[in-house]
């Protein structure tokens, strides 16, 4: 029953127009009353001008706030949190930390409710580099990595484990997992995390580790943001090579190519970082490489002919100081005699470790340069488990991908053992699972709803195939898909909102729990 037969009220002209009026408070109070000049921050609340926050990378999803906070301290997130929950489910507003934008599907957004910027949250708040047996860096969570790795080469230390692209926040990889070639070896970002500050849906402002307060640690690593706003993390570091020699050969056959990785990720005398690339109808392909690589054999690889065919490049690096350059040269030439690419397509270049961890923040300057970084990026994430790799190759490399010269489609195995299990990131079954990454992005509309349908293919096959796979940063409508993607681990996240965030306030663009907005 609606709420006009509920009322059993007539309806009217006059009172259609009293609705609408009625309607538009109620609208109005969820806009601009939401943040009482009693509330005493140090930083600002911005209500005109937020079309920022209703932006991400992945430009598919456009929510306006209500209002921006560009917090100066750790204690303006909490007290708005407090206040938000102090008025109650009511209100229906929500709360989203927002880093760098880079989300795909809307989930830095609030709909009407409040964004946080955490990049603000960096001024007068900076790194601690601890040396030691045990070095770690302590980062605001507004951090992007790309600055914690210039600090932390001053001092001879870097993180153990990256993602493809750091330009990002720690808070916002930490809340995923953050994943790249080290992961093998390394595990994901939250596997190297040593402590956590964290700001809980109750406002409540907490320190948390592996021994203190440690189910909302673990809670809040891969968490999604639903349990509480990361606004600092202590990183483990190791100490950072000066040089990389970096590696690129091309297989024709899955089998092999897959066979290669997972020795390379298995063995105790191996390659620092580990990736793979799906390469499908791409036109010049070695001679591209030319540019920034050395061919082996170059007579032959200028023979080579990657038109038409589907190839699959091994992305190798081993790390090195120059004094070292003899032997790390040796070393490598044995690593790869192990392996069966196609002896032709070897190419190998050196750079500086700086430059090989920032290598994407290159191709985004070019796409810049050409106006393709800022249109929609129908990205799919998946986690592959291995005995399913071939069977997933053979039908999604080999009969529905067409090409790949719109962006990159990874695929590279990790190691379980390096992820901790009680961290809120969900994994599939077995102890060697890939990374399967489709990164396109959409020229035009016509585009978006191709790569959109490809997707919508890939994971009705992986389900039709019974193949066990996960989403990577997810993305689901329904609490019904929800429940599926955790799985056994569902009542497990289900107590932690309860205990952390009761009213679900945080993180409402991850569509996991919908706050109730009551106005009768």
């Amino acid at each position: 029953m609606s709420f006009m037969e509920r009322s059993n009220i007539l309806f009217t002209p006059n009172l259609s127009i009293l609705l609408v009026f009625f309607c538009m408070v109620i609208k109005l109070s969820l806009c601009f009353p939401v943040i009482p000049s009693s509330l005493k921050i140090q930083g600002s609340f911005s209500f005109h001008g937020n079309e920022f926050a209703a932006r991400d990378f992945g430009n598919r999803y456009h929510f306006l706030p209500s209002a921006v906070l560009f917090p100066k301290k750790v204690s303006d997130i909490a007290s708005t949190v407090k206040h938000v929950l102090q008025m109650g489910p009511a209100s229906g507003l929500t709360i989203a930390a927002r880093g760098h934008g880079h989300s795909l599907q809307g989930q830095s957004q609030a709909p009407q409710g409040i964004v946080i910027n955490m990049e603000s949250l960096i001024s007068g708040q900076e790194m601690q580099i601890h040396r030691g047996r045990f070095p770690f860096v302590d980062v605001s969570a507004g951090e992007l990595w790309i600055n914690i790795l210039h600090e932390c080469l001053k001092y001879g230390l870097a993180p153990k484990s990256w993602t493809d692209y750091l330009h990002l926040t720690v808070g916002g990889t930490l809340s995923n997992a953050g994943i790249s070639g080290q992961a093998f070896r390394h595990g994901p970002q939250i596997s190297n995390v040593y402590q956590l500050e964290v700001v809980t849906g109750k406002g409540e402002v907490v320190v948390c580790s592996a021994e203190k307060n440690a189910d909302l640690f673990h809670g809040v690593l891969g968490g999604l943001g639903q349990f509480g706003i990361i606004t600092r993390a202590r990183i483990a570091l190791e100490p950072a090579p000066k040089m990389v020699k970096w590696i690129r050969v091309l297989y024709s056959d899955f089998s092999t190519f897959s066979r290669d990785q997972e020795n390379l990720i298995s063995a105790e005398n191996t390659f620092d970082y580990i990736e793979g690339l799906v390469i499908v109808n791409k036109t010049g392909l070695v001679n591209n490489w030319r540019s920034s690589f050395s061919p082996e054999e170059p007579e032959q690889a200028s023979k080579f002919v990657s038109d038409g065919k589907t190839l699959f490049c091994l992305e190798l690096t081993k790390n090195f100081d120059p004094e070292e350059s003899d032997n790390i040269n040796q070393e490598i030439k044995f690593l790869l005699s192990e392996l069966n690419y196609i002896p032709s397509t070897l190419f190998v270049t050196e750079v500086s470790y700086t430059k090989f961890l920032d290598r994407v923040h290159s191709a985004e300057l070019k796409l810049r340069s050409k106006g393709l970084w800022d249109l929609p990026h129908p990205w799919l994430n998946l986690l592959v488990p291995r005995s399913k790799i071939n069977n997933f190759a053979e039908v999604v490399f080999g009969n529905m991908l067409t090409d790949t010269n719109n962006g990159p489609v990874l695929v590279y195995p990790v190691n379980k053992s390096k992820w901790d299990n009680k961290t809120s990131v969900v994994l599939p079954e077995e102890d060697i699972f890939y990374l399967v990454a489709f990164l396109p992005h959409a020229a035009e509309n016509d585009g978006l709803q191709n790569f959109l349908s490809l997707n919508k293919r890939i994971l009705d096959f992986c389900e039709a195939a019974s193949l066990g796979v996960k989403q990577y940063l997810p993305f689901y409508t329904t609490q019904v898909e929800w429940r599926r993607h955790f799985g056994a681990r569902w009542e497990t996240f289900v107590q932690r909102k309860l205990a952390y965030d009761p009213f679900a306030i945080l993180a409402p663009g991850q569509r996991v729990f919908q706050r109730s907005i009551s106005i009768l």
